[in-house]
């Protein structure tokens, strides 16, 4: 279970400036869904002025994903464009009183979603990456990993990945990913060691606990939000079989809630490894 301020906590729970804005006029969207991570940010701006107006968003994430989106729409009202682009995903987790380094790539998203609604507002197109795949979980570039290793000097694979998401998941990039830093870095030591693993150590019943505090803390509020609800039956290995209760019980749309939702969220915060399933379908 990640460490989060109560800022972090206070914007999951309670997310501002969320739907999507009918009269916006600069429209940013990143990520995707089949990533578990995907945001469009929307923005009111004045011609005249280039001031922001007013910011809101759509997002499909974690935690830390919803809270950033939120706070950038709290820090933008009342910015000039040239003033908006001077927004680092830094500012973003500042705001925050700082973030998990695993969920760092969560502010990056909010900063790409900026740079993407800025340059939609003035008709311009953000340059499509011509450059090779590295991370085919994630679908991150090479190019995209060489901008952040120089931008917050990264050093170690395990900051390339809170920085990008890359080698999050498989791993199998991992070796690429090193040799990439290899040669940003000159430092030729760099190894591609196993990462992003469930806790060997934890016996079946602190894993139970870990899935299910996780579950309790991060994942119903959102649904009970809605007047929703979940809660963890029984955990087999790496199945983890769900009930879905109120709005959420019979929901049409449970089966992506369960997917893209649940399951992606345990994925990213404990394991990899894990699978979620309707309790009623073991």
């Amino acid at each position: 279970m990640w460490d989060y301020t109560d800022e972090v906590m206070e914007h999951f729970k309670n997310p501002r400036n969320v739907g999507k804005m009918p009269d916006a006029n600069g429209i940013g969207e990143v990520g995707s869904l089949a990533c578990g991570d995907a945001l469009t940010l929307y923005l009111k701006i004045n011609p005249e002025t280039e001031i922001i107006e007013k910011a809101t968003f759509q997002t499909f994430g974690c935690a830390s994903a919803i809270a950033s989106s939120s706070i950038l729409t709290e820090m933008l009202p009342g910015m000039t464009l040239s003033e908006a682009q001077k927004i680092t995903n830094d500012d973003i987790v500042k705001q925050l009183g700082g973030l998990p380094a695993q969920k760092i790539h969560c502010s990056v998203m909010g900063q790409e979603a900026l740079e993407a609604a800025i340059a939609n507002y003035r008709g311009e197109t953000v340059a499509t990456e011509d450059s090779p795949v590295i991370c085919t979980c994630f679908n991150v570039t090479e190019k995209k990993i060489r901008e952040q290793i120089r931008e917050h000097g990264l050093t170690t694979l395990e900051e390339v990945t809170d920085y990008t998401k890359a080698g999050g998941a498989c791993g199998q990039c991992k070796e690429k990913i090193a040799k990439i830093l290899a040669d940003e870095t000159g430092n030729k030591n760099t190894e591609a060691t196993e990462g992003n693993e469930m806790d060997e150590q934890l016996t079946p019943f602190q894993r139970m606990k870990q899935i299910s505090d996780f579950i309790e803390q991060a994942i119903a509020p959102a649904l009970q939000a809605d007047g929703g609800d979940i809660e963890v039956v029984d955990i087999k290995n790496n199945d983890v079989y769900v009930k879905f209760k109120g709005a959420c019980s019979g929901c049409p749309n449970m089966f992506i809630t369960l997917k893209v939702f649940v399951e992606k969220q345990l994925q990213d915060y404990i394991s990899p490894e894990l699978r979620v399933f309707e309790a009623s379908r073991r």
